[in-house]
C-alpha cells in the first residue's frame, strides 16, 4: 500500500503524484494507492489497511507521514511489528530520516532502492507526554525535540499549513524565536540510575538517528539499532553563541560545545519548570513531563547504499 500525502513538500505530493505513480509501473512494483486528507489520517489509515492484510507499505511524503505510519503500526496489537516493512518515497522539506538511510531523494533512484528491498531492522523510539492534564503516548522513527527545538518546529508547522515551507523556512524560525525564547529548569534522570542531571536548558534531542531540522546533525554519535537512544542536551547559551553553532550543527561539531552534553540510554525521565514543548519527527505534540523508552529491534525498512 502507498500512502500519499498530497500536502507534503508545500503540494509536491498532488503535483507528483502522476509522475511517482508512472514510475512504480514502469519498475513493476504492484502496490494499491490512498491520499491522506488531514493530520494523523494515514494513523488511521495504517490500521485500516492492516486489518486488511497489508504487511508492505510506501510513504509519498515527508518525514511526518512516516512517523505517522509508524503509529499505526505501533498502536495496533494484532500483528507483530517486525512483520511489516516500510519504506518512503521522499517527498517532504526535511526528509531527515532518509539521510540517515541513504535513500535518495529524486523519485526515480528512490523507487530503485525500494525495488532492490534491502532491509534494516531498526529500534523505534515511545514516548509518554501531556496534552494539558491527559496523558499520551507517541512512537518516533526518527528524532524527538523539546525546548527550542519544539518552538522552532511548531512555527515552522504553522508556515506549512500557509504553504510554506523548506529548510529556508526552518532556518528562519530558528534565528526569529531567538527573541523571545525564555530557558526552562530540566532534570533528567537516565535508566534507572538515581541520580539526576539538573540544568538551565536551551534544547534537547533524543533519538535513534542522526539528523533533524532539515540535515541537521543533532545526534552525530546515534546507531539505529543498538538499542539504545541518544540524547543531546545544550545548556544555557547567549543568544550569540547560539548564532555561532548553527553551522556546526550540520557536521554536528556542535556537541564539542563545553554547554553541551550527550547521553545513551534505554529510557530518560525528563521534569522541568516552567513546562518544556516536544517535537517527534517533526510533529508538533504535547508539553512535560516526559518517559521516553527504545523498542530495539523492531521495525524492518527499506534502506539505500552509503556512496
Amino acid at each position: 500500500m502507498v500512502f500519499v500525502n498530497p500536502h507534503a513538500g508545500t503540494n509536491k505530493g498532488e503535483k507528483d503524484w502522476g509522475e511517482i505513480y508512472d514510475l512504480l509501473v514502469k519498475n513493476k512494483i504492484q502496490f494499491d494507492s490512498v491520499f491522506t486528507k488531514h493530520k494523523e489520517h494515514a494513523i488511521a489509515l495504517t490500521t485500516k489497511y492492516i486489518k486488511k492484510g497489508y504487511r508492505k507499505f510506501i510513504v509519498t511524503g515527508g518525514d511526518g507521514t512516516l512517523n505517522e505510519v509508524v503509529n499505526g503500526i505501533f498502536f495496533q496489537k494484532n500483528v507483530p511489528t517486525t512483520e511489516f516493512l516500510l519504506a518512503m518515497i521522499p517527498v517532504g522539506t526535511g526528509n531527515d530520516w532518509c539521510r540517515m538511510f541513504h535513500i535518495p531523494f529524486k523519485y526515480k533512484q528512490a523507487i530503485k532502492v525500494i525495488k532492490k528491498e534491502k532491509t534494516f531492522i531498526q529500534d523505534i523510539g515511545k514516548v509518554n507526554y501531556f496534552s494539558s492534564s491527559t496523558s499520551k503516548r507517541r512512537y518516533f522513527i526518527n528524532v524527538a525535540g523539546m525546548g527550542y527545538d519544539a518552538v522552532v518546529a511548531a512555527k515552522t508547522n504553522k508556515d506549512k499549513e500557509h504553504g510554506k515551507g523548506g529548510v529556508l523556512t526552518y532556518l528562519k524560525n530558528l534565528l526569529t524565536s531567538l527573541l523571545f525564547y525564555k530557558y526552562s529548569n530540566i532534570e533528567i534522570k537516565i535508566d534507572e540510575k538515581n541520580s539526576r542531571i539538573k540544568s538551565k536548558t536551551f534544547s534537547l534531542s533524543v533519538g535513534i538517528c542522526k539528523y533533524n531540522g532539515g540535515g541537521m546533525m543533532q545526534l552525530p554519535h546515534a546507531i539505529p539499532d543498538d538499542g539504545l537512544l541518544d540524547m543531546t542536551h545544550i545548556k544555557k547559551l547567549g543568544k550569540f553563541s547560539v548564532l555561532k553553532e548553527i553551522k556546526n550543527l550540520y557536521d554536528g561539531s556542535f556537541i564539542n560545545h563545553p554547554k553541551v552534553d550527550t547521553y545513551t540510554g534505554k529510557s530518560f525521565q525528563i521534569t522541568s519548570k516552567p513546562l518544556v514543548y516536544l517535537e517527534a519527527d517533526g510533529e508538533s505534540l504535547g508539553h512535560s513531563p516526559f518517559n521516553f523508552e527504545i523498542i530495539p529491534g523492531s521495525l524492518r525498512v527499506v534502506v539505500g547504499q552509503k556512496k
